[in-house]
Order: structure tokens, then sequence, then C-alpha cells
């Protein structure tokens, strides 16, 4: 079916129940088109002309397109996405041993590559990159602040939000090797992303900084939201998708709680059409505020989570929203007629404070549309 008889169809849908299968195919078309289009880059950003760029492996979203490959490889057997996907771990490795700036980030790189290589092949050399990523993530743990420090250079005392997604990579190490010291530290992260992140209402802050001698919290950071007390939606979607997977791992019901405290005030704050704005505070009115597609993707894929772990009606709720969001992405911000561009989502924000990749598509958001599409088609694999 050509691309535009699917976007005409799919405008009139009511449910995207009705339309997955036919979503589903179009989305192998436009995988397929990518590899070819995208070869040995390492993409990040695509702006107007619809090319992505090519950033270097030690760059924080390095791994969310070989992250599609592995998805798409596991759902289909198809096995040009296995060989698409399968260096990329090993090209991580060879930069970890130069001079590099990987960070915290390091579960966004390695659980997408290593580790779902490794869940899907038994590559044991998929094993121990994944086993060595979570090493050096539990490297960063502050023990006097409780938290895993984010950035590096003069950022001693700094952590994210964004973290709270890469704690997977520590609680599959302990589950893999035995080791509850990896389960330690990433609940620890955890109870300070529900204690100090997470606000009351279920709004996040994005960026806290602490003293890093003593542990003790110094202020909020506006980082990429709007303000030191603002909003951003991807801040909250983080939390929303990373508090979730964290009930998953432990059964605590506590990192469950926060994960619906940021989902509520996430769907409470979406506009009609259920793609949120870039920061819920931006302004007084937000019609003329960008949208950011990547929050709305990593949401609904979070909801998914939710509703996986919550028994009948009360997971269904969650269930509904993540698709009311999906189906909006699907008809309205996807680029399935223009067979050119090389990203999947249009209008995502990177960084708008500084002016930074507005309106743009965004590699970590088609990761998780991929990611929340997958999930819809029954995908069982959990790699955040």
């Amino acid at each position: 079916m050509k691309a535009s008889t699917y976007t005409e169809k799919w405008k009139q849908a009511e449910r995207l129940e009705d339309i997955l299968p036919e979503v589903w195919e179009a989305l192998g078309e436009k995988v397929d088109r990518m590899i070819a289009q995208l070869g040995d880059k390492s993409p990040h950003v695509a702006k107007e002309d619809g090319i992505y760029d090519d950033m270097r492996l030690d760059w924080w979203t390095a791994g969310f397109w070989p992250g599609i490959l592995w998805i798409m490889y596991e759902m289909t057997g198809e096995e040009r996405y296995k060989e698409a996907a399968w260096g990329w771990d090993e090209k991580f490795e060879q930069k970890m041993g130069t001079d590099n700036n990987f960070h915290h980030d390091v579960g966004f790189q390695f659980l997408p590559t290593a580790v779902i290589k490794y869940k899907l092949t038994h590559d044991k050399d998929g094993k121990r990159r994944g086993l060595q990523a979570a090493n050096f993530l539990a490297g960063r743990f502050n023990l006097k602040g409780s938290f895993l420090r984010a950035w590096n250079q003069d950022k001693t005392g700094w952590a994210i939000v964004d973290s709270s997604m890469n704690l997977s990579i520590l609680f599959w190490a302990a589950q893999e090797i035995g080791d509850p010291r990896f389960d330690h530290i990433a609940r620890a992260h955890a109870d300070t992303v529900v204690d100090k992140f997470i606000r009351e209402d279920g709004s996040v802050n994005h960026i806290l900084s602490f003293d890093p001698q003593t542990g003790e919290l110094i202020e909020s950071l506006g980082g990429q939201g709007a303000g030191p007390h603002s909003s951003w939606s991807r801040g909250a979607a983080w939390a929303l998708h990373g508090m979730a997977n964290t009930y998953r791992y432990t059964g605590d019901v506590k990192y469950l709680r926060a994960a619906q405290r940021a989902a509520h005030y996430f769907l409470a704050c979406l506009p009609e059409d259920m793609v949120a704005h870039w920061d819920f505070r931006a302004a007084d009115q937000l019609d003329g505020e960008p949208r950011d597609t990547s929050a709305a993707s990593c949401a609904a894929s979070g909801l998914l989570e939710l509703a996986e772990a919550l028994p009948g009606i009360e997971g269904e709720l969650y269930a509904q929203a993540a698709n009311r969001i999906l189906l909006s992405l699907t008809r309205s911000y996807a680029t399935w007629d223009q067979p050119e561009h090389e990203a999947i989502l249009l209008e995502g924000t990177g960084n708008k404070p500084a002016g930074q990749n507005i309106n743009v598509s965004l590699i970590y958001g088609d990761y998780y549309y991929v990611e929340a599409l997958a999930k819809l088609k029954g995908w069982k694999t959990r790699i955040f």
C-alpha cells in the first residue's frame, strides 16, 4: 500500500488497534529505507532537510538507532536488521578505550545494543560489554547524596532525572551475575528520584545540584526546561517510564506509585491531540509553544508498562491513554508520505532554552515510538 493511501485512511481511524497491522507494515518499510539512508551514521537530529546528522560514538543518543534495529529483528526474525545492528556495541567498547565523554547515559548506549544483543543471541561479548557499562555506571554513584553523577567536567554534584531510564542496566547486571551491589545502587538513586525529583503534584525537576562532599541538596536547575520550577515534559516522561521500569525490576510499590503520580500529571497537562508541549509551564498560553514528540512517545511506552503492571480496568486506563498518544503521533506527526525523510517522527524539541533542535526529528523519539508499537504487537523483551 502506498504511503498516501496509508495516511488518508489513518486520518479517519478512531482507534490505533484498527490500523495497527498497517502501521507496523509501514514502519517496516520505513526502517528498511532508513538502513539504506543512514548507513554507518550515528543519528541524533534531523532538521528541515530531513537528513539525520552523524554524531560521535560517545554521544548519549548513539544506542537508539541500533535499538530500533534489534526490536525489528526480534519482531520479524529478518536477518537484515540483525546484521545492521550487530557491530554497534563493539564500536562503543572501542571508544571506551580512548579519550571519551561517556557518563551516566551508558544505559542509553549499551542497553539497546550489548544487552539486547545478549538477550536475543546469547552473544558472550554482548554480555561482557553490558556488564562493563554497568560497572562504569555504578562507579558514578555518590554515596553521601545517594545519586548517580550525571555529566563529567566540573558538574561533580549534578544529577538529572534522565538517569531514571539508565537504572535498568544496573538491575539487569544484578540479576545476571547475582551481585546485589548493582541493585542497591539503582534503588538508592531511584529513591532520590522519588524523594527529590518528582514533586508532590507529579511534575519533575530536570537537574538537581548537590554538594558532592556532604550530599546536601543545593538547588534545582532549569536545564532543558523553561526554568528551575517549570515542568519539562520529556523529564516527566523519563520519570514516568523509568519508575515504571524500576517497579518491574523490584516489585516495590513506592516506585509504581511514583510512576503513576508522574503519569497522572503528564496526562492532565496534555493538549487535545495528546502530544505534549515541550514544557507544561513554559507560558500562560501554550498554543504557540512547540511540541515534543519524543516526550510523547517515551511517555506512551511508559504508560504501557504501567498498564502491564496493574490489573483490570486500572491498567486499561493507562493503555487507552498510550493508544491515544500513539494514534495522534501516527496520524499527524510522522513522515509516512515523505520517503526521502530519514526520521519517523516530526516536531521534537531538544533544548529550547539553549535554542537548539526545535521542531526537529529526534532519534530517541523514533526509538520510543517503535518500542511502544512493538509492545502493542506483543514484544516482551525489556531493555529499559
